[in-house]
């Protein structure tokens, strides 16, 4: 079970770091970075199907 706990919050904090780049490398503001860090996977994901 700790294996699986780790999975999942390694996870949800590799999808916060990747959407933070993301938009840092598109908008190149903080306030849009740390929105879209809150929204992570779904900011992801919404990225990878407009661009």
């Amino acid at each position: 079970m700790t294996q699986r706990y780790n999975a999942v919050k390694t996870g949800i904090g590799f999808g916060t770091a990747l959407a933070i780049t993301i938009s840092w490398s598109v908008k190149h503001s903080i306030l849009w970075a740390i929105i879209h860090g809150l929204f992570s996977w779904f900011y992801v994901i919404y990225y990878a199907f407009t661009r």
